[in-house]
């Protein structure tokens, strides 16, 4: 009777303990659902958009001014500008995914695991930034030059990768849920866009400058009767002013900078995930690199966005050079781009609202379309002022479209990735940082192929007048090549296989798939019987047996522990639904009769 007694007495400590780990897990799962529905605040949206001006207004700097800076102020050949551009921005392209693997693997700190990055690379990017502009004083050797301006930009664009791949993957610990997510990105790239505006505007003033000392130096040049074509006229001593500005730009850009990361620092307060029992794990780096990799939609996205900021970067890159050597607009390119940017920055929210219309894929398609008769009609109709700006008001609005979309349709496929791969955890840099890679690269190969393509066709630094084989190639370049890459992109893009249903669909099963796994079994149930397996790992199995066949390259430690068929699932799932059935049914029945209470007792472990 006594053993009678102490094996209730143990059934019944089981049964309080599987009673609060029920409870456990669900205050748990309402915590998480609870985050997820608070919302951002708004202040929070507005400090985290600010957070993203220093990256926008160094990018457009650095596009619209490095290959002018260094052709035709440092007085430097166009071969080894192509080469410090595309070196560059590779080894920039390469930093990301490294940065986004090492913030990954950031402890938690005080203020958040990823704040500490933006803080610490804020001084030192600022600093390597003032040294872009910089010319080495004194006479100095073509290769130290080189040397020079290459480190300094390595420097610098490693320094943006420890700031950027963080504040990029901050969007996913803002709080709220998918739709807030949409909502903070949208705001973080209407400021991007006022950035850029600002940016371009300035950059706007440096190149008149440039242009008006260079006009000056080869009207000078062709009163003397010494300028055949394609003569190098102006020296480097003559751009002394354009050296000022240059320096000036840089100064006001890097208070910017400073200013906008403090507002970030002050501003928003990176969320913690609520903590749970699990046995998530961190896969090493490459194998976090085939899962990505083998992830389809995440494919599919990358590929398709890569091909269009690689036309983009083509057209943007040579926008300057063409409108002064093709066009004969250099004297109107600030114009041009404030209308192109100022275009972009109002296009953000329309564009918000017509992907919450008609669907994040259905924007991409609608906003890349815009782009085409734009620099069609340009590249036709060059010397035409008012038709010029805009088509540049058109290709604003397609600028626009490619610039908000791809980080509102990221955070999707890393839900997605969740719910496929729910083993792993702490990948979300390296998403945002992945991509980040294949952008920079492809803005790298574009900077780098249109300078060789230039060089090539004959363009030489500081020349007052250039052949028509020039011209031709810039026509080429601003037009017809990324015309081409953006019909690629558009293929990748009807494969994509994320829409709205999918995303709901994702949104529900996310919450449910995080309160059901890795559920640990009590000891007691351990010690009174060896040979039953929880719930959760049932469920889990089944899961992983069913992404098998969609995810090969899943890194899941259970998968290669548990290979059971799918009779034994089955009937592990009959036995989990009659064990969860006599639970209930002991927690609402008491018989004071301590035989009819053996009798219950023995039925309930019946099971084992």
């Amino acid at each position: 009777m006594s053993c009678l007694t102490t094996f209730s007495n143990q059934f019944q400590t089981l049964k309080n303990r599987l009673l609060k780990e029920n409870v456990d897990r669900n205050s748990c799962s309402e915590d998480q659902r609870h985050r997820r529905s608070g919302g951002i605040p708004l202040a929070r949206k507005i400090c985290y958009a600010v957070g993203g001006v220093p990256y926008q207004i160094t990018a457009v700097a650095i596009g619209v001014s490095m290959q002018i800076f260094l052709l035709d102020v440092v007085q430097m050949e166009a071969s080894y500008v192509s080469m410090i551009l595309f070196a560059s921005r590779a080894w920039d392209a390469v930093t990301d995914p490294l940065v986004g693997y090492l913030v990954s693997r950031s402890k938690q700190t005080p203020v958040g695991k990823l704040i500490p990055w933006l803080i610490l690379s804020t001084p030192f990017a600022v600093m390597s930034y003032l040294l872009l502009w910089l010319e080495p004083r004194g006479p100095t050797s073509v290769p130290l030059s080189v040397l020079w301006f290459f480190t300094v930009t390595c420097l610098f664009e490693t320094l943006m990768s420890c700031y950027n791949v963080p504040y990029l993957s901050l969007n996913m610990f803002l709080g709220g849920d998918q739709r807030d997510r949409d909502s903070a990105t949208a705001y973080r790239m209407s400021v991007e866009m006022v950035a850029m505006l600002l940016a371009s505007i300035i950059q706007g003033q440096v190149v008149a400058v440039y242009n008006a000392e260079k006009q000056e130096a080869c009207q000078q040049l062709d009163q003397n009767h010494e300028t055949p074509q394609g003569t190098s006229a102006p020296q480097a001593a003559s751009l002394r002013e354009t050296q000022k500005a240059f320096l000036t730009s840089g100064l006001v850009v890097g208070a910017l900078f400073f200013l906008c990361s403090l507002v970030l620092f002050l501003g928003v307060k990176e969320q913690q995930a609520p903590v749970c029992p699990d046995d998530k794990v961190r896969p090493s780096y490459l194998a976090s690199l085939k899962m990505l990799m083998c992830h389809v939609p995440y494919q599919r996205l990358v590929l398709g966005f890569v091909f269009s900021t690689l036309a983009f970067q083509m057209s943007w890159s040579n926008f300057a050079l063409f409108c002064s050597h093709a066009a004969g607009l250099g004297a109107h390119f600030q114009y041009l781009l404030l209308a192109l940017l100022a275009s972009a920055s109002v296009a953000v929210p329309l564009w918000q609202a017509v992907l919450l219309r008609v669907g994040k894929k259905a924007t991409v398609f609608i906003g890349l379309s815009l782009f085409i008769p734009a620099v069609l009609i340009i590249a036709c109709v060059p010397t035409n002022l008012p038709l010029s700006v805009l088509m540049c008001i058109l290709m604003g609005f397609s600028v626009a479209s490619v610039f908000l979309l791809p980080w509102s349709m990221l955070p999707d496929v890393v839900d997605d990735f969740a719910v496929k791969h729910p083993s792993c955890r702490d990948l979300e840099p390296l998403f945002f940082s992945c991509y980040a890679f294949c952008n920079k690269l492809a803005g790298g190969l574009s900077a780098g192929i249109s300078t060789m393509i230039l060089q090539f066709v004959g363009y030489r630094a500081g020349a007052c007048h250039h052949g028509d084989e020039v011209v031709t190639a810039l026509v080429v370049l601003f037009s017809p090549v990324p015309i081409a890459l953006l019909l690629i992109a558009m293929v990748f893009f009807c494969s994509y296989p994320i829409n709205e249903r999918h995303t709901e669909q994702l949104t529900t099963v996310q919450p449910e798939a995080t309160s059901s796994e890795n559920v640990e079994q009590p000891t007691v149930l351990q010690q009174l019987c060896p040979g039953v397996r929880s719930s959760s790992q049932n469920d889990t199995k089944t899961n992983t047996l069913h992404e098998s066949r969609s995810s090969p390259c899943c890194y899941s430690p259970r998968r290669a522990l548990e290979s059971s068929s799918p009779s034994d699932v089955r009937n592990d799932s009959a036995e989990n639904g009659r064990r969860k059935s006599v639970v209930q049914s002991d927690a609402h029945k008491q018989r004071p009769d301590r035989r009819e209470h053996l009798t219950n007792t023995r039925s309930k472990v019946s099971w084992v």
